[in-house]
């Protein structure tokens, strides 16, 4: 039986909406107000005939003793009799309506304490309700919220930029080492360059000292001008032709 209730319970929690039921708790509380404003007023205005007819026969006592009074002196006993029979009538009713109006004075002042406590109840639960409509609202959208975050399957996109991020790098340094590799190239053909023309121009000042010295010919120190001029020609078209064919071979591996 506990095991059916349990059931009952949480189907019943999956199929009723707490926002619908606070709001629909909230309308039944107002709607029970003017019926009990209606109610209040009834003891009411019961309680106000009662002082009415009170002061009618507080009115009507007074009267009859003044015609009692009158009809004495007048030397009419009969007449004062039957005055005196209508006030201890009179004062009959008096009482009874007196003790009538004790009961509805106290339950006039009960119905409206119960009404304000009802308002101020009804006031307090209203703020309630409206605090935990707030609550399952949110509570709603914090489901929403982690539905919609499982079906974006982050896992598999961080994954994704990972792969992504390492080719990236891996394409980079690759870039850099042929860069490098590209400019040690070139700066060391130059350098070979600047060491070459360094030796002619060491070559050219030492056949210049030794013209100077008069240790060589004129046609031996002109034809061997010639040949290291046309040696260090040849030597430099050589490297610069090396240089060309390098960039070019280094261009075609980048692509």
């Amino acid at each position: 039986m506990r095991v059916f209730r349990a059931n009952t319970g949480a189907a019943l929690d999956r199929i009723e909406n707490p926002e619908l039921v606070l709001q629909q708790t909230i309308r039944d509380m107002r709607d029970r107000v003017p019926e009990l404003n209606n109610s209040v007023a009834q003891v009411m205005a019961t309680e106000r005939l009662l002082i009415k007819n009170h002061e009618n026969l507080e009115t009507q006592v007074v009267d009859l003793d003044s015609k009692i009074k009158a009809s004495v002196k007048m030397g009419r006993d009969d007449i004062a009799t039957a005055y005196i029979g209508q006030l201890q009538q009179a004062q009959i009713d008096m009482t009874r309506t007196g003790a009538q109006l004790e009961h509805a004075s106290l339950a006039s002042k009960q119905a409206l304490k119960a009404r304000d406590n009802y308002v101020l109840n009804m006031k307090k639960r209203t703020a309630e309700a409206m605090q935990l409509i707030s609550a399952a609202k949110q509570a709603k959208l914090q489901e929403q919220l982690a539905q919609t975050m499982e079906t974006f399957n982050i896992g598999d996109d961080a994954s994704t930029f990972n792969e992504m991020r390492e080719k990236i790098d891996r394409r980079v340094a690759a870039a850099e080492a042929k860069l490098q590799l590209g400019s040690s190239n070139v700066d060391t053909q130059m350098q070979d360059i600047e060491r070459e023309a360094m030796d002619i121009q060491l070559q050219d000042k030492l056949l210049e000292y030794k013209s100077q010295m008069g240790l060589l010919g004129a046609g031996t120190s002109n034809s061997t001008g010639k040949q290291i001029a046309a040696e260090s020609e040849v030597k430099e078209e050589d490297v610069l032709d090396q240089v060309i064919v390098n960039e070019t071979n280094d261009m075609n591996r980048s692509n």
